[in-house]
C-alpha cells in the first residue's frame, strides 16, 4: 500500500492546485483526502496571493468516489432509524457537507479538472466549484442508483440547481452515465478540451480567472446565488445593492476615468 498522501497541495502564482493522488484505488476519497483538502481549502480562503483554487487529479479516474472500505471500519453499531441516517449525512460523511458550503461561500473561483470518468462523491465535490473543466474523454455517473438509493451529499441538491429538473432525472433516476460530450449540453461543465491539451487549456484558464478583478468575481458570486433563488424584482434589488458598493471602489474610478480618456484615441485619450 502506498505511504504517499492522498492529496499533493501546491502553489503556481496565485493558484493552488490540489491533485487527488491514489491512483490505485481511483481517487477514492478517504478522511484523509478531506482533511488534507479542508486544510488547503481554509489556507486558499485565508490567503489574499491565492486567487484561484485548481482541483484535479492523477490516474485513470478523477474519482471513483468515496472509499467504501474505509467507511465501513469502525462504523460503531448499524443504524436502525431514518433520523439517524439523517444526521450521519448532515454532520459526519468525512465533513463533506461542512466543505461543501464552505467552497460555495468562499468568495474566490474554485476550478475542477476531470481529465477522466468522475463519478459518485467526486461528482458531488466538483459540484460545489465554480467552474467545471472537461478533458474529452471524461464521463459522469451517480453510481448509488445501483444500491437504491441517493446521492445525498450535493448529488440531489447541487446538481438539480445547476442542470435542472430534466438532467438530474436522467442521470439520478435513470441511472444514466453522460459522456463529456453530453455534460456539456446539460450545463454540467463548461468546456469539453482535448485530451491532448486538457492540462494546457485548464491552467490558461485558471491563469486567466486569477487576472479577473477578484472583488468583482466575490461579488458576483454572492450574487449570482442570490439572484437564482429570488423573484426578477428582488434580483434587481441584489444587482444593484451589488453594484452601489464596487462602483464605489477606487479600482473601478480609476479604471474607467482611463477607459473614458481612452475612448475615440489609440491609449492617449480622444
Amino acid at each position: 500500500m502506498s505511504d504517499a498522501p492522498h492529496l499533493l497541495v501546491k502553489e503556481d502564482g496565485a493558484i493552488i492546485i490540489c491533485t487527488l493522488n491514489r491512483p490505485e484505488k481511483l481517487n477514492a476519497l478517504t478522511d484523509q483526502t478531506m482533511e488534507l483538502f479542508e486544510a488547503a481549502l481554509n489556507h486558499f480562503r485565508d490567503s489574499p496571493a491565492l486567487k484561484v483554487m485548481l482541483i484535479r487529479a492523477t490516474g485513470r479516474y478523477f474519482s471513483a468516489g468515496a472509499d467504501l472500505r474505509e467507511a465501513g471500519q469502525g462504523g460503531g453499531p448499524p443504524h436502525t432509524k431514518g433520523s439517524q441516517i439523517r444526521e450521519q449525512h448532515r454532520r459526519k460523511n468525512r465533513g463533506m457537507h461542512r466543505i461543501y458550503d464552505e467552497m460555495e461561500h468562499i468568495e474566490k473561483p474554485i476550478v475542477v479538472a476531470h481529465h477522466a470518468t468522475c463519478v459518485g462523491g467526486g461528482l458531488e465535490l466538483s459540484l460545489s466549484c465554480d467552474f467545471r473543466l472537461a478533458a474529452k474523454s471524461a464521463q459522469y455517473s451517480f453510481p448509488e442508483g445501483l444500491f437504491g438509493v441517493l446521492p445525498a451529499s450535493n448529488g440531489v441538491s447541487r446538481l438539480t440547481r445547476i442542470c435542472g429538473t430534466h438532467w438530474a432525472r436522467y442521470l439520478i433516476m435513470a441511472n444514466m452515465k453522460v459522456p463529456a460530450d453530453r455534460a456539456l449540453i446539460m450545463g454540467l461543465v463548461h468546456e469539453v478540451f482535448p485530451d491532448e491539451t486538457f492540462e494546457e487549456n485548464v491552467m490558461q484558464f485558471c491563469q486567466h480567472l486569477a487576472k479577473q478583478n477578484a472583488e468583482q468575481m466575490g461579488t458576483a458570486k454572492i450574487a449570482i446565488e442570490m439572484a437564482r433563488d429570488v423573484g426578477l424584482e428582488q434580483a434587481r434589488h441584489v444587482e444593484r445593492l451589488a453594484n452601489s458598493a464596487l462602483m464605489l471602489s477606487p479600482d473601478y474610478l480609476a479604471g474607467m476615468e482611463r477607459y473614458i480618456a481612452n475612448i475615440g484615441g489609440k491609449g492617449k485619450g480622444g
